[in-house]
Parts: structure tokens; sequence; C-alpha cells
């Protein structure tokens, strides 16, 4: 068959006139989803910034279909999936990420770090761990590391929280020494309460050798010490936080007095409680000073007179409930009604409160059970507060 010049000149151009219609198409197409994707993100940002989170939602990923292959949309989906709660959503958004085989290095870890905080706000420790652990040798390594410290005292995984308190005290984070110790005296409480008071003694004392100053370790090693009938042990463990009036010295005024009387101590520990009174006044120290003072013939009076002082120098309703009860005699006792009263108004104001959350307890923690804060609780009640 012979080749028709006439068609193909015909058909040229109206091959091009077709494929110039159809670029244009492609044009305007791209156009209109390029128009779509800002004015999406900008409403998004918008219903952000006016703390309407479900609007903004639903706005970027209105944007993230109209470009799937934006990352910072990604990221600002999965945020915000995780602060309403969604943590499923904000998980699947984050695992998509990291599957993406385009991600640089830098939005992959930002990604894997994200990911870590959803299984974290979600309460899922385990796999929160894991994907923490991916993040060593990162720039979120600190941050890393600090979270999964924050796990392992939630857990109470004391050796693994060491561990990483001293890779971060080592990386120039913090000095993690009294909280090290901390986590020594609470494997030291463990042993007790499994029955191996022997573990506990050598705990404690390799403790209070590498942190002479921390005075959790001493308390607790003079406590245990006098219930083992050490008196004299513990007194010389106690004695040293009265002589440099240690603020933790009040927690261990009740064990000193003790140990005194079983020591045959009673003469220099009262001159030491007094000393430490003088400078810091205080309850605790005061009834530990008439506890020593109460096999005195006239040690009734003279714990009368206490109180007396004591109210001189700062109100206290515990020291006048003290006092009124201590006045009261067989022959003329103090109704129940009163005593009942006095006793019920007293305690909330007996008990401590935390610093950092304002949670009260009738004993004292070193370990916030509400806000999980270290050293959060002032040694003192909060009537002396």
């Amino acid at each position: 068959m012979e080749l028709d010049l006439t068609w193909i000149l015909l058909g040229l151009p109206a091959a091009f006139a077709l494929g110039w219609v159809a670029s244009r198409l492609d044009l305007r197409q791209m156009r209109i989803a390029n128009r779509q994707a800002p004015r999406a993100y900008f409403k998004g940002l918008n219903y952000l910034l006016n703390e309407q989170q479900d609007q903004a939602i639903d706005a970027f990923i209105e944007a993230v279909q109209n470009d799937p292959d934006t990352s910072e949309l990604h990221f600002a989906l999965g945020n915000l999936f995780r602060r309403r709660g969604e943590y499923d959503r904000a998980v699947r958004v984050h695992e998509h990420l990291i599957s993406r085989g385009d991600l640089n290095t830098a939005d992959r870890q930002r990604a894997q770090h994200g990911l870590a905080l959803d299984f974290l706000k979600a309460g899922l420790l385990d796999r929160a761990e894991e994907a923490l652990r991916k993040l060593e040798g990162t720039s979120y390594e600190g941050q890393a590391r600090l979270a999964r410290l924050a796990i392992y005292e939630r857990s109470r995984e004391w050796p693994e929280a060491a561990n990483v308190a001293r890779l971060l005290e080592n990386s120039g984070e913090a000095n993690f020494g009294v909280r090290m110790s901390h986590y020594q005296c609470e494997q030291a409480r463990e042993a007790v309460q499994q029955g191996d008071s022997a573990k506990a003694l050598a705990i404690l004392s390799q403790t209070l050798r590498t942190t002479p100053d921390a005075p959790r370790p001493r308390i607790l090693l003079g406590q245990l010490q006098l219930a083992q009938g050490q008196a004299q042990a513990a007194y010389d463990t106690l004695a040293p936080l009265f002589e440099r009036s240690d603020v933790a010295a009040p927690l261990a005024a009740a064990s000193l007095a003790k140990a005194a009387q079983a020591a045959q101590q009673t003469r220099p520990a009262l001159k030491l409680l007094s000393t430490h009174y003088q400078r810091q006044p205080g309850m605790d120290v005061l009834e530990a000073i008439t506890t020593l003072q109460a096999n005195d013939p006239a040690g009734a009076a003279t714990a009368q007179q206490h109180y007396l002082d004591h109210l001189q120098k700062q109100p206290s309703l515990m020291a006048a409930t003290r006092w009124l009860t201590g006045q009261s005699s067989n022959a003329h006792p103090l109704p129940a009604p009163v005593q009942k009263a006095l006793e019920q108004a007293i305690r909330p104001l007996a008990r401590y409160r935390c610093a950092a959350c304002g949670f009260e307890a009738k004993e004292h923690f070193w370990h916030c059970p509400g806000c999980q804060a270290w050293d959060s609780y002032p040694p003192r009640r909060i009537e002396e507060l």
C-alpha cells in the first residue's frame, strides 16, 4: 500500500493539538490540587490556633489526601491524634511514615520518636521502651533515655533505672548521684519485705559510703539497725544528721530517741536534739526530746514547758493539743469529746504535702506517688510549712 502523505500531513497537526489540550488539562488539574492543598493546610492551621482540634484534623486529612507525599502534614496529623487521645490513629500515621522508603534519616528518627510518644501516652510501656531503644545514637537519644528512666521508675525496675541514669550522667545530662541512691534504697526496702535483712544492710551500707551526704540511706540504715537490736550502731548512724542540722533530720528524730534509750545515750542525744531544735524548731524533734525526758521525775512538767515555749515561737495546734493533754490529770481529765475534736482537728495538719503536685499523705514519701517526683516532700508537716 502506498503511503498517503496527505493523511500524514493532516494527522500531525491533529496529534499536536490533542497533546496540547491534554497537557493543558493536566496543568489545570495540578493547579487546582496545589491550590486545594495549601487552602486545606491553612484552614487546619487556623482551626488549630483557635483550639478547634476536630476541625483541624479534618482539614489536615483533606490536605494529606491532596498531597500524600508531604511528611510535615503527616507529622502534624499524628501529633493532633495523640493530643486528642486517639493513640491508635497516631500510631498508624507514624508507622506509615517510618515505612516510607523516600523519607530522609532526620524525618525517620522524628517519626520513630513520635511513635514512642504515642505508645508512652497510651500506657503501652513495653512497646514504648522498645521504640525508645531504637533512638539510641540519634539526636533524640537524651530525650529517649529520660523517657525510659521514667518508665523504669514507674514500673519499679530499679537496676534498669540505675543503668539509664548512669548513661545520662556520663553524657553530661545532669548529676544523678542522689537519684541513684534512691534506687538503692528502694532495692533495700524490697529486700527487707522479702525477709533478706542482710542484703538490705549491705546495700544501704554501700550506698552510704557512695553518697554520705544523702539523708535517706542513713535514715533507713539507722532504722534497720535499730530493728535488729543494734542500738549503738543505729545511734552512730543517725547522729550525723543532727550534728550537721540536715533538713531531713526531723524524719529520724523518733528513731534517734529510741536508739539513745536502748544504747544508754540519753544525755548526748538530748544535747544533740536540743541544739538542732534551737536551729530548726519542729514538732518531731520536740516530741523526741520529751520522749527522752519522760523518765525524769520532772519530765512531765518540763514537757509542758517545752510545748508552751514552742507556742511562743510559732502557733501550733499540735503543740497546743499536746499541752492540753498533759495538763489534764486523773482528777480532772480532758473530756472525751474535746479530746476527739482536737485529734480530728490536728489530723490534716499532721500530714505531709508534695511541693510539686500537692498530694497529701500521712507518711513522708521520697518518691511522690502522685506526680512521681523525687524529694518533693518537705520533711516538715503541713502545719509547719
